[in-house]
Protein backbone atom coordinates (compact mmCIF):
# COMPACT_ATOMS: atom_id res chain seq x y z
CA UNK A 1 0.00 0.00 0.00
CA UNK A 2 1.36 3.43 -0.97
CA UNK A 3 1.62 5.99 1.89
CA UNK A 4 2.05 9.73 1.33
CA UNK A 5 4.81 11.10 3.54
CA UNK A 6 5.96 14.61 4.36
CA UNK A 7 8.92 14.17 2.03
CA UNK A 8 6.49 13.36 -0.79
CA UNK A 9 4.61 16.66 -0.53
CA UNK A 10 7.48 19.01 0.34
CA UNK A 11 9.47 19.92 -2.77
CA UNK A 12 12.19 22.27 -1.46
CA UNK A 13 12.55 24.21 -4.73
CA UNK A 14 8.83 25.03 -4.55
CA UNK A 15 8.25 25.12 -0.82
CA UNK A 16 11.14 27.47 0.06
CA UNK A 17 10.20 30.43 -2.22
CA UNK A 18 6.54 30.02 -1.30
CA UNK A 19 7.14 30.10 2.44
CA UNK A 20 9.53 33.04 2.03
CA UNK A 21 6.90 34.93 0.05
CA UNK A 22 4.33 34.22 2.75
CA UNK A 23 6.78 35.51 5.36
CA UNK A 24 6.94 38.86 3.59
CA UNK A 25 3.20 39.00 2.94
CA UNK A 26 2.35 38.30 6.58
CA UNK A 27 4.97 40.61 8.10
CA UNK A 28 3.21 43.75 9.22
CA UNK A 29 6.43 45.73 9.55
CA UNK A 30 7.17 45.03 5.87
CA UNK A 31 3.62 45.63 4.66
CA UNK A 32 3.44 48.94 6.55
CA UNK A 33 6.65 50.22 4.96
CA UNK A 34 8.36 50.57 8.34
CA UNK A 35 11.01 48.16 7.10
CA UNK A 36 11.86 47.65 3.43
CA UNK A 37 13.47 44.67 1.76
CA UNK A 38 16.44 45.89 -0.28
CA UNK A 39 18.37 43.92 -2.92
CA UNK A 40 21.64 45.54 -1.76
CA UNK A 41 21.22 44.20 1.76
CA UNK A 42 19.97 40.82 0.53
CA UNK A 43 22.99 40.61 -1.76
CA UNK A 44 25.35 40.77 1.21
CA UNK A 45 23.97 37.43 2.41
CA UNK A 46 25.08 35.62 -0.73
CA UNK A 47 28.73 36.15 0.21
CA UNK A 48 30.75 35.40 3.31
CA UNK A 49 31.20 37.33 6.52
CA UNK A 50 29.17 38.07 9.61
CA UNK A 51 29.02 41.86 9.29
CA UNK A 52 28.51 44.08 6.26
CA UNK A 53 29.66 47.66 5.75
CA UNK A 54 27.01 49.94 4.25
CA UNK A 55 28.69 53.21 3.22
CA UNK A 56 26.52 56.25 2.59
CA UNK A 57 26.85 59.96 1.99
CA UNK A 58 25.48 62.38 4.55
CA UNK A 59 23.47 65.41 3.53
CA UNK A 60 25.17 68.69 2.64
CA UNK A 61 25.58 70.79 5.77
CA UNK A 62 23.23 73.78 5.42
CA UNK A 63 23.92 75.17 8.89
CA UNK A 64 26.23 78.00 9.83
CA UNK A 65 28.44 75.56 11.75
CA UNK A 66 30.82 75.12 8.81
CA UNK A 67 30.52 78.69 7.67
CA UNK A 68 27.85 80.32 5.48
CA UNK A 69 27.81 80.31 1.71
CA UNK A 70 30.13 82.73 -0.10
CA UNK A 71 29.14 86.24 -1.07
CA UNK A 72 30.13 86.72 -4.69
CA UNK A 73 32.70 89.40 -5.47
CA UNK A 74 34.77 90.58 -8.44
CA UNK A 75 38.05 90.10 -6.52
CA UNK A 76 40.15 87.74 -8.63
CA UNK A 77 42.59 87.20 -5.76
CA UNK A 78 39.97 85.72 -3.43
CA UNK A 79 39.26 82.03 -4.04
CA UNK A 80 36.36 80.10 -2.59
CA UNK A 81 37.13 77.16 -0.31
CA UNK A 82 34.96 74.14 -1.19
CA UNK A 83 33.05 72.33 1.50
CA UNK A 84 33.14 68.55 1.57
CA UNK A 85 30.43 65.93 1.61
CA UNK A 86 30.45 63.75 4.70
CA UNK A 87 30.17 59.98 4.79
CA UNK A 88 28.86 57.45 7.26
CA UNK A 89 29.58 53.74 7.62
CA UNK A 90 26.62 51.71 8.76
CA UNK A 91 27.22 48.09 9.74
CA UNK A 92 24.71 45.27 9.37
CA UNK A 93 24.89 41.84 10.99
CA UNK A 94 24.04 38.43 9.51
CA UNK A 95 21.36 36.46 11.35
CA UNK A 96 21.23 32.73 10.56
CA UNK A 97 18.16 31.13 12.12
CA UNK A 98 16.42 27.77 11.87
CA UNK A 99 13.66 25.68 13.41
CA UNK A 100 12.08 22.28 12.88
CA UNK A 101 8.66 20.73 13.37
CA UNK A 102 7.47 17.17 13.75
CA UNK A 103 4.58 15.95 11.61
CA UNK A 104 2.93 14.70 14.80
CA UNK A 105 2.26 18.32 15.74
CA UNK A 106 0.82 19.03 12.31
CA UNK A 107 -1.52 16.07 12.02
CA UNK A 108 -4.69 17.90 13.07
CA UNK A 109 -3.85 20.95 11.00
CA UNK A 110 -3.32 18.86 7.86
CA UNK A 111 -6.64 17.01 8.02
CA UNK A 112 -8.99 17.83 5.16
CA UNK A 113 -6.76 20.34 3.36
CA UNK A 114 -3.79 20.48 1.04
CA UNK A 115 -0.89 19.34 3.26
CA UNK A 116 1.86 21.28 1.49
CA UNK A 117 -0.13 24.51 1.57
CA UNK A 118 -1.07 24.04 5.24
CA UNK A 119 2.55 23.50 6.22
CA UNK A 120 3.80 26.46 4.18
CA UNK A 121 1.15 28.73 5.69
CA UNK A 122 2.27 27.84 9.19
CA UNK A 123 5.99 28.10 8.46
CA UNK A 124 5.52 31.44 6.69
CA UNK A 125 3.48 32.83 9.58
CA UNK A 126 6.03 31.56 12.09
CA UNK A 127 8.96 33.27 10.35
CA UNK A 128 6.98 36.49 9.91
CA UNK A 129 6.43 36.63 13.67
CA UNK A 130 10.07 35.83 14.41
CA UNK A 131 11.27 38.47 11.95
CA UNK A 132 9.10 41.01 13.72
CA UNK A 133 10.57 39.88 17.06
CA UNK A 134 14.10 40.42 15.75
CA UNK A 135 13.08 43.87 14.55
CA UNK A 136 11.65 44.81 17.96
CA UNK A 137 14.74 43.60 19.83
CA UNK A 138 17.06 45.44 17.42
CA UNK A 139 15.12 48.66 18.01
CA UNK A 140 15.26 48.03 21.77
CA UNK A 141 19.05 47.95 21.43
CA UNK A 142 19.05 51.13 19.34
CA UNK A 143 16.90 52.87 21.97
CA UNK A 144 19.16 51.69 24.80
CA UNK A 145 22.21 53.04 22.95
CA UNK A 146 20.41 56.31 22.28
CA UNK A 147 19.60 56.79 25.96
CA UNK A 148 23.15 55.91 27.00
CA UNK A 149 25.10 57.79 24.33
CA UNK A 150 22.87 60.47 22.79
CA UNK A 151 20.91 61.84 25.75
CA UNK A 152 17.80 59.94 24.67
CA UNK A 153 16.95 62.36 21.87
CA UNK A 154 14.70 59.74 20.23
CA UNK A 155 12.49 59.60 23.32
CA UNK A 156 9.48 61.54 24.62
CA UNK A 157 8.57 60.11 28.04
CA UNK A 158 5.33 61.12 29.79
CA UNK A 159 4.82 58.05 31.99
CA UNK A 160 5.44 59.95 35.24
CA UNK A 161 5.56 58.17 38.57
CA UNK A 162 1.92 57.05 38.62
CA UNK A 163 -1.03 56.82 36.26
CA UNK A 164 -2.96 60.06 35.72
CA UNK A 165 -5.71 59.81 33.14
CA UNK A 166 -5.27 62.38 30.38
CA UNK A 167 -1.70 63.12 31.46
CA UNK A 168 0.40 59.96 31.37
CA UNK A 169 -1.50 58.01 28.72
CA UNK A 170 -1.52 58.25 24.94
CA UNK A 171 -2.87 61.42 23.35
CA UNK A 172 -2.57 63.32 20.09
CA UNK A 173 -0.51 65.94 21.91
CA UNK A 174 1.93 63.32 23.19
CA UNK A 175 2.26 61.90 19.68
CA UNK A 176 3.10 65.31 18.26
CA UNK A 177 5.66 65.96 21.01
CA UNK A 178 7.34 62.64 20.22
CA UNK A 179 7.30 63.35 16.49
CA UNK A 180 8.91 66.74 16.91
CA UNK A 181 12.02 65.11 18.38
CA UNK A 182 12.77 64.65 14.67
CA UNK A 183 12.63 68.41 14.16
CA UNK A 184 11.39 69.52 10.76
CA UNK A 185 11.59 65.92 9.55
CA UNK A 186 8.56 65.03 11.69
CA UNK A 187 6.30 65.17 8.63
CA UNK A 188 8.18 62.13 7.28
CA UNK A 189 6.52 59.88 9.88
CA UNK A 190 4.26 57.48 7.99
CA UNK A 191 3.49 54.77 10.53
CA UNK A 192 3.51 53.73 14.14
CA UNK A 193 3.87 50.47 16.05
CA UNK A 194 1.66 50.20 19.15
CA UNK A 195 0.64 47.67 21.79
CA UNK A 196 -3.01 46.60 21.75
CA UNK A 197 -3.59 48.36 25.09
CA UNK A 198 -2.41 51.66 23.61
CA UNK A 199 -4.49 50.96 20.49
CA UNK A 200 -7.54 50.46 22.71
CA UNK A 201 -6.87 53.85 24.32
CA UNK A 202 -6.66 55.44 20.88
CA UNK A 203 -10.00 53.89 19.92
CA UNK A 204 -11.69 55.03 23.14
CA UNK A 205 -10.51 58.56 22.44
CA UNK A 206 -11.85 58.34 18.85
CA UNK A 207 -8.37 58.86 17.44
CA UNK A 208 -8.46 56.03 14.89
CA UNK A 209 -9.64 56.38 11.30
CA UNK A 210 -9.94 53.52 8.84
CA UNK A 211 -9.07 53.64 5.16
CA UNK A 212 -9.53 50.81 2.63
CA UNK A 213 -6.50 49.10 1.16
CA UNK A 214 -5.69 49.26 -2.56
CA UNK A 215 -8.17 46.46 -3.28
CA UNK A 216 -10.88 47.89 -1.05
CA UNK A 217 -11.15 44.68 0.97
CA UNK A 218 -9.32 45.53 4.22
CA UNK A 219 -9.71 48.64 6.36
CA UNK A 220 -6.33 49.90 7.55
CA UNK A 221 -6.26 51.75 10.90
CA UNK A 222 -4.64 55.18 10.73
CA UNK A 223 -3.91 58.00 13.17
CA UNK A 224 -3.44 61.53 11.84
CA UNK A 225 -2.87 59.96 8.43
CA UNK A 226 -0.25 57.50 9.69
CA UNK A 227 -0.75 53.74 9.47
CA UNK A 228 -1.12 52.01 12.83
CA UNK A 229 0.43 48.55 13.27
CA UNK A 230 -0.72 46.70 16.42
CA UNK A 231 1.64 44.16 17.98
CA UNK A 232 1.65 42.84 21.54
CA UNK A 233 5.38 42.20 21.19
CA UNK A 234 5.92 45.89 21.86
CA UNK A 235 7.80 46.65 25.11
CA UNK A 236 5.60 46.90 28.22
CA UNK A 237 6.51 46.90 31.91
CA UNK A 238 4.03 47.34 34.77
CA UNK A 239 1.58 49.46 32.80
CA UNK A 240 4.26 51.45 30.95
CA UNK A 241 4.09 51.08 27.16
CA UNK A 242 6.31 51.95 24.22
CA UNK A 243 4.84 53.43 21.04
CA UNK A 244 7.23 53.74 18.11
CA UNK A 245 6.93 56.26 15.29
CA UNK A 246 8.56 55.56 11.93
CA UNK A 247 9.23 57.06 8.55
CA UNK A 248 9.19 54.87 5.46
CA UNK A 249 12.28 52.67 5.30
CA UNK A 250 13.38 53.29 8.87
CA UNK A 251 14.90 49.83 8.73
CA UNK A 252 16.45 47.95 5.83
CA UNK A 253 16.02 44.21 5.48
CA UNK A 254 17.89 41.47 3.71
CA UNK A 255 16.02 38.17 3.34
CA UNK A 256 17.82 35.22 1.80
CA UNK A 257 18.17 31.46 2.10
CA UNK A 258 21.12 29.32 3.26
CA UNK A 259 22.67 26.44 1.32
CA UNK A 260 19.91 24.00 2.34
CA UNK A 261 16.86 26.07 3.34
CA UNK A 262 14.36 23.20 3.56
CA UNK A 263 14.67 19.48 4.16
CA UNK A 264 12.89 16.60 5.85
CA UNK A 265 14.08 13.71 7.98
CA UNK A 266 12.37 10.42 8.83
CA UNK A 267 12.74 8.55 12.12
CA UNK A 268 11.11 5.14 11.56
CA UNK A 269 11.68 3.92 15.14
CA UNK A 270 9.87 6.86 16.75
CA UNK A 271 6.42 6.29 18.20
CA UNK A 272 7.25 2.67 18.99
CA UNK A 273 7.84 2.09 15.31
CA UNK A 274 4.89 4.07 13.93
CA UNK A 275 7.34 6.56 12.49
CA UNK A 276 7.92 10.27 12.65
CA UNK A 277 8.97 12.90 10.11
CA UNK A 278 10.50 16.28 10.78
CA UNK A 279 10.58 19.39 8.63
CA UNK A 280 13.62 21.67 8.92
CA UNK A 281 13.44 25.31 7.82
CA UNK A 282 16.37 27.77 7.72
CA UNK A 283 16.61 31.48 6.97
CA UNK A 284 19.26 34.18 6.52
CA UNK A 285 18.37 37.72 7.55
CA UNK A 286 19.79 41.19 8.00
CA UNK A 287 17.60 43.53 10.06
CA UNK A 288 19.30 46.90 9.95
CA UNK A 289 18.05 50.11 11.64
CA UNK A 290 19.05 52.86 9.21
CA UNK A 291 21.72 55.25 10.45
CA UNK A 292 23.26 52.78 12.89
CA UNK A 293 26.15 50.34 13.05
CA UNK A 294 26.08 46.98 14.74
CA UNK A 295 29.10 47.02 17.06
CA UNK A 296 28.15 44.17 19.41
CA UNK A 297 29.42 40.66 19.86
CA UNK A 298 29.74 38.38 16.86
CA UNK A 299 30.32 34.67 16.76
CA UNK A 300 31.56 32.14 14.25
CA UNK A 301 28.04 30.72 14.19
CA UNK A 302 24.73 32.23 13.24
CA UNK A 303 25.07 35.74 14.61
CA UNK A 304 23.83 37.37 17.80
CA UNK A 305 20.81 36.23 19.78
CA UNK A 306 17.80 38.46 20.24
CA UNK A 307 19.03 39.22 23.76
CA UNK A 308 22.32 40.51 22.33
CA UNK A 309 20.53 42.60 19.71
CA UNK A 310 18.63 44.34 22.52
CA UNK A 311 21.80 45.56 24.27
CA UNK A 312 22.94 49.18 24.18
CA UNK A 313 26.49 47.96 23.58
CA UNK A 314 25.41 46.33 20.32
CA UNK A 315 24.59 49.55 18.44
CA UNK A 316 26.00 52.96 17.66
CA UNK A 317 24.41 55.84 15.77
CA UNK A 318 26.58 56.88 12.83
CA UNK A 319 24.35 59.53 11.28
CA UNK A 320 25.42 62.90 12.61
CA UNK A 321 22.00 64.58 12.76
CA UNK A 322 19.11 63.40 14.90
CA UNK A 323 16.59 64.36 12.23
CA UNK A 324 18.18 61.91 9.79
CA UNK A 325 16.88 59.03 11.92
CA UNK A 326 13.25 58.35 10.96
CA UNK A 327 12.29 57.03 14.36
CA UNK A 328 10.88 58.32 17.63
CA UNK A 329 9.79 56.64 20.85
CA UNK A 330 6.81 57.64 22.98
CA UNK A 331 6.60 56.21 26.52
CA UNK A 332 3.19 56.30 28.23
CA UNK A 333 1.55 54.86 31.34
CA UNK A 334 -1.86 53.42 30.55
CA UNK A 335 -2.97 52.08 33.95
Amino acid sequence: MAVTKLADIIVPEVFTPYSQQLTQEKSRIIQSGIATVEPLITGFLSGGGMTFNIPSFTDLDASDATGPENVSTDDETSDSVPDKMGTAKEVGIRLSRNNSWSTMDLTAALAGTDPADAIAQRVGTYWARRLQRVFVESMNGVIADNVAADAGDYVHDIKGGAFVDGVTNFSAEAFIDAAVTMGDSADEITGMLVHSVVYARMQKNNLIDFIPDAEGRVNIPTFLGRQVVVDDGMPVTAGVYDTWLFGTGAARLGLSVPKVPTETDRAPAAGDGSGQETLYSRVEWVVHPVGHAYVGATTAGGGPTNATLALAASWNRVYSERKQIKFARLVTREA
